[in-house]
């Protein structure tokens, strides 16, 4: 037969784990106590609004105080104060939260509080033997009333002589928690999750906190200078932003904030520490990657929110349905900025693209909305210093750069000094050479082959002149058939019995290079990714590199080569001819030694 019951929980038994396991962090128990004020504060304006309080409201600041002879600290603010039933009622009874109950009952006149829980009182018992809670109600008419614990589930209540209205809370603080009895330490913890509380925060007679933080206020009644200002506020030693989003939802979620577009340039480290998660203006959290997308991890600002779903410590963020609309709406409205720049004022965003490429292409290859957006706006920029959308730069090369598959070919450099011969030589032929040398663009260019159709990408040194966009055209070479192979030979017999380098020739101009060094695309590029990666498996990166070596058959080196007989006089010109192309090709040495090493090449032939 089933038998059904009710579980019995011993306050007795789950106070001391509430003591200990309420934070996971100790020095929250400060944010908690201050909130609480700030909350007493807020409701004190808010029934003050409403006709219900009486009077003049006078001073509220909150003031924190460190008595280290005492070892006690104290949080005093002049808010709504308690009567001893309400004391009764809200601090006796574990977990039952006055915060939540006002703000049902005053929730159409624009309530603003703080605290949900009903728990955040008790992490004073995390670091104080004895908590003291003297109080006084601003009804008229009440007693203040003094309530005592030492964090046993006993308590006494007493009456006290406290004359004005509010409350304050004395710390008696543990042996083990004197690290709270220091000023500095205070401060920082004040600094840390106080400085943009609603309600002025005094410590050490001196205001720590900005009440009215930027982004409360509306987009429309805040300044140029204004954003910038309060940039430095939460960066004081960064340089002036790009520019910035003023966050301002009201529904389905309520959302505030300012995110500001660094100025990245060619880098790309993602900190995640730069946005500051809020809710009503008290810091929560630094770690956002749950409300914010990951390549948004580049921007700086503060986003603040209480739909955002907290645990008890405010500490560590839970994903549901409002975290997922946030996270979507932060990356649309990311996306309307940067494209309203994009139409409004084309140069300005030519000129900031440095500094918003990484950004923007970190975005498009991350999160597939983004990308639908972005690629309107994504630019690509030339040798020429020239900027262009994808589409613009396919309908300038087009008539150009297509192979004989239909193809556009888009040729680029990651290194235009070390690559300035590979550069030369597709120039002449009237192509032009993109600039790729961030550090994503690897990634960046294979997402794009995936997406656009009809379109390759190549480095300007994977393949040799003709036939990196190959047209299927033949140029007729002035040497025999029996001669281009007997070169070949030698060559291989000479240089290739490492396998790095394999030997094929080609009928190219005379005025191109005698030997060219080409990699593989395919395996450039995996090698690449795989380092970029860090995969544990470097199946590409522990191979050896291998090139291709195109022997041009119409330069003149190629037909005096073919005039000397087999000896060491030929051995040591070929010699002489390989080392100096690949000081031309692989040293990085830039373009005046490279046109020295061409000089050479010419004397030799």
């Amino acid at each position: 037969m089933a038998t059904k019951g009710t579980i019995s929980v011993h306050t007795e038994n789950i106070f001391p784990i509430i003591k200990k396991f309420l934070y996971s962090d100790h020095e929250i128990f400060l944010r908690e106590l201050v909130s609480n004020a700030v909350d007493a504060t807020q409701k004190l304006k808010t029934l003050s609004g409403s006709g219900e309080a009486k009077g003049e409201l006078g001073d509220l600041k909150i003031t924190v105080k460190v008595d280290k002879e005492a070892k006690t600290l104290h949080i005093i603010d002049k808010g709504i104060g308690m009567t001893e039933e309400e004391v009764g009622k809200y601090i006796n009874q574990l977990a039952f939260s006055s915060a939540e109950e006002f703000l049902e009952k005053y929730k159409d006149k624009g309530a603003q509080v703080i605290g949900h829980f009903g728990l955040g009182f008790y992490s004073a018992f995390m670091v104080a033997h004895q908590v003291e809670l003297i109080t006084k109600s601003y009804k008229e008419g009440s007693t203040a009333v003094k309530w005592t614990c030492d964090g046993s589930t006993e308590f006494e209540i007493s009456e006290s002589d406290k004359i004005e209205r509010g409350t304050e809370v004395i710390l008696h603080l543990a042996e083990d928690s004197m690290e709270f009895n220091d000023t500095f330490r205070i401060k920082s913890i004040l600094d840390k999750y106080c400085k943009f509380l609603p309600v002025e925060i005094e410590f050490e007679e001196k205001v720590l906190n900005n009440p009215s933080p930027l982004w409360t206020k509306a987009p429309a009644d805040c300044t140029k200078e204004e954003y910038e200002a309060f940039y430095k506020e939460l960066y004081p030693f960064s340089e002036t932003p790009l520019f910035w989003i003023h966050l301002n939802v009201d529904y389905p979620f309520k959302l505030t904030g300012i995110l500001y577009f660094p100025k990245i340039k060619n880098e790309f480290e993602p900190t995640r520490n730069k946005i500051q998660l809020y809710s009503n203006q008290v810091f929560v959290t630094d770690s956002v990657q749950d409300i914010v997308p990951e390549f948004l991890m580049l921007l700086h600002g503060v986003i603040d929110s209480p739909d955002i779903p907290l645990n008890v410590s405010r500490s560590y963020l839970q994903s549901d349905a409002n975290v997922k609309k946030i996270n979507n709406h932060i990356t649309k409205k990311v996306a309307d900025k940067l494209e309203e720049i994009f139409k409004q004022d084309r140069v300005e965003f030519n000129n900031k693209w440095e500094s918003i490429g990484t950004f923007v292409k970190y975005g498009m290859i991350s999160e597939e909305k983004f990308y639908e957006r972005a690629n309107k706006f994504c630019l690509l920029q030339n040798k020429a210093n020239d900027y262009f959308t994808i589409e613009e730069y396919k309908e300038k090369v087009g008539s150009t750069q297509t192979d004989k598959d239909s193809k556009i070919v888009l040729l680029y450099s990651n290194d235009l000094i070390a690559q300035n011969s590979f550069i030369n030589a597709v120039e002449k032929r009237g192509y032009d050479v993109l600039k790729m040398d961030g550090v994503l663009d690897n990634h960046f260019i294979s997402n794009l082959e995936h997406k656009f159709e009809g379109v390759s990408w190549k480095r300007v040194d994977s393949d040799s002149v003709d036939k990196i966009i190959d047209k299927d055209l033949k140029k007729e070479s002035v040497l025999s058939d029996d001669d281009q192979k007997a070169i070949q030979e030698t060559f291989e017999k000479e240089f290739a019995n490492n396998g790095q380098f394999k030997f094929a020739t080609e009928a190219l101009a005379p005025d191109d290079s005698f030997l060219t060094l080409v990699k593989p695309e395919w395996e450039r590029r995996m090698k690449e990714m795989q380092k970029m990666q860090g995969m544990g498996m470097d199946i590409f990166g522990s191979m050896p590199d291998s090139y291709q070596v195109v022997i041009n058959t119409n330069h003149a080196l190629a037909v005096k080569l073919s005039k000397i007989a087999e000896g060491d006089a030929k051995v040591q010109l070929m010699k002489q001819a390989f080392e100096l192309s690949k000081l031309s090709q692989n040293l990085l040495q830039g373009e005046e030694l490279t046109q020295f090493i061409q000089r050479n090449l010419n004397q030799l032939a």
